[in-house]
């Protein structure tokens, strides 16, 4: 079942959606508050679709806790993951502003909490605040820089597309922690969705790179403790 509750409930979640999203760095603190001032919070369980694709946008989203996925599906029907999204990252913004049907599905990855902002707010905030049309655009030029290198890696070997897949998630939620960066350890077919590969061959290429020291997986969590050293296997 789902927890729905308002920013005035909710005011520790809505201090932590401005805390960590980007978005809202270095806006002035009454802009936020006015933008912000209609959120509404609402905690998913896993594997919960939170947009479908091709639904009407009315709200702009913010993960407050846990992983998400963006997805699409081909022309053969394979679905394909197009990003994965966490703590402090938005989604549905470009169905808010060209107000079309939304262009993919996203779906939750684990027990998430999503703070959504009306579309009406997120657009005066845009309007009004230079800085937020600037962190807005900064926001596609990052995602489609992402999709030109993952594109230009689709003909590489397997284990440069795996690595490459894992540094994907480093540029958008790694961590740097004494035991090296931490990323999530997401299930091999999330991996595979991402990279374009068999979700065999991905699991045959992940347990190479552990044995090469490259990688260290946990329950939950994938540490890769020499980022340069990942980068350097590509091809």
């Amino acid at each position: 079942m789902e927890d729905r509750h308002s920013s005035q409930e909710m005011n520790p979640n809505l201090n932590e959606l401005i805390c960590h999203a980007p978005f809202f760095t270095g806006l002035p603190e009454a802009s936020i508050k006015q933008a912000t001032c209609h959120v509404v919070t609402r905690s998913h369980p896993k594997e919960r679709v939170i947009l479908l694709e091709n639904d009407w946008g009315g709200s702009v989203y913010f993960i407050l806790e846990g992983w998400a996925k963006i997805r699409t599906y081909n022309l053969e029907g394979r679905e394909v993951t197009l990003n994965i999204l966490g703590k402090g990252e938005i989604f549905g913004e470009m169905a808010a502003l060209d107000e079309v049907p939304r262009s993919t599905d996203v779906i939750t990855l684990t027990p998430t909490t999503i703070g959504s902002i009306p579309a009406q707010d997120f657009i005066q905030l845009i309007h009004s605040e230079p800085l937020a049309g600037v962190h807005l655009a900064q926001l596609m030029a990052k995602r489609l820089r992402q999709v030109n290198r993952r594109l230009r890696l689709r003909e590489a070997d397997a284990q440069s597309r795996v690595a490459d897949t894992l540094l994907f998630l480093v540029e958008g939620q790694g961590i740097l922690k004494q035991q090296g960066t931490e990323i999530p350890n997401l299930p091999h077919r999330e991996l595979s969705s991402l990279s374009g590969l068999a979700r065999e061959t991905v699991t045959r290429v992940l347990t190479r790179l552990e044995k090469k020291g490259l990688i260290r997986r946990e329950q939950d969590i994938m540490y890769i403790p020499d980022v340069a050293a990942l980068e350097n296997i590509i091809v």
